[in-house]
């Protein structure tokens, strides 16, 4: 004799299995899409995009994020007192402007002691051609802000006297949003001090 608690049994099998089989799939989906989101993640971590002058996105691979703090940092330097030291009658107003981009209030402070001192005038005056020739910078990568020191060598030529100088910089980096094309690195100057100007006797084939 056929009872119909034989049929609820049957029903409430496949209900569990069916309740089972979705559970599973749910679970291995889950773990499928965050194995993907974790993977994409470190593929996005690894790559970095940045746009050029002409406003086109190239895409950059970070091979090692300490090597590429590193040369970032001198390049911003570099770039920074190729701005602020490489000057004459004809460039000094733009390149001081682009300057003051890379750098916090101690730059503009110094700006302003050497305008009132006259050095730009005098650069106009006498027609004065300032040239960077070497910038080597040491840099402390360690710990933000980064602590630097640099050694710019340039040139004043004065006409018929062409004088050879070294000036020992120093000062700090911190990061902030790259903001293009006035601060490519992503980088702000800060505490930024001349420590040492000092006149070169001899460099290179010169001599005094």
């Amino acid at each position: 004799m056929k009872t119909p608690y034989k049929n609820i049994y049957s029903l409430m099998k496949l209900n569990r299995f069916v309740v089972l089989t979705v559970v599973i799939t749910a679970a291995l989906t889950c773990i499928v899409s965050l194995i993907l989101v974790i993977q994409l993640h470190k593929e996005m971590v690894h790559n970095a995009f940045v746009v050029n002058t002409d406003g086109h996105i190239i895409p950059l691979k970070l091979v090692s994020q300490q090597e590429n703090l590193e040369v970032e940092i001198q390049a911003h330097l570099e770039l920074f007192h190729t701005y602020f030291y490489n000057i004459d009658a004809s460039n000094y107003d733009k390149n001081l402007d682009k300057a003051l981009w890379l750098g916090d209030s101690t730059v503009d402070a110094l700006y302003r002691q050497k305008k009132a001192d006259g050095v730009y005038n005098r650069l106009l005056q006498y027609s004065l051609l300032q040239r960077v020739l070497k910038i080597e910078s040491r840099i402390d990568i360690q710990q933000e802000p980064y602590h630097f020191e640099t050694n710019t060598i340039f040139e004043i030529n004065r006409g018929s006297i062409v004088d050879v100088y070294e000036l020992i910089t120093t000062g700090n980096l911190i990061h902030v949003d790259r903001n293009f094309p006035n601060n490519t690195h992503g980088f702000l100057i800060t505490n930024f001090f001349e420590n040492k100007l000092k006149k070169l006797e001899t460099y290179g084939d010169r001599k005094e």
